[in-house]
């Protein structure tokens, strides 16, 4: 996997974990560390060419998902898209709506 990649999956993770968690503490913490994951991404931006998102967003669930945060993760069941709700360019753009991609992945998540 190469870096671009790993900084794409690292973001997601974190705003996939936001989405699960029902402690509120937690979650804003990763809605923070995605936030500051997207801001590092969109000063230094990845290659698209070098980025396939769906795959960054399949890496981001599985790091989500990992057993030591499963029985925080009570939020939604974790039955995500196979598809990434967002496209890069989108999480580079000024101004991304954290919050409101922690709840587009939250209702995915819900509705499978």
């Amino acid at each position: 996997m190469n870096a671009d990649v790993e900084r794409v999956r690292d973001a997601l993770a974190e705003l996939i974990k936001a989405a699960l968690f029902s402690d509120d503490a937690k979650s804003l913490a990763c809605r923070e560390e995605g936030a500051a994951r997207l801001k590092a991404l969109a000063a230094n931006p990845p290659d698209p060419a070098h980025v396939r998102i769906d795959g960054a967003w399949t890496l981001a669930i599985q790091a989500a998902e990992t057993p030591d945060l499963a029985d925080e993760e009570g939020q939604v069941n974790l039955t995500l898209p196979r598809q990434c709700p967002f496209a890069l360019a989108d999480l580079l753009a000024p101004g991304f709506d954290i919050d409101g991609a922690v709840e587009t992945i939250r209702k995915s998540a819900s509705t499978g």
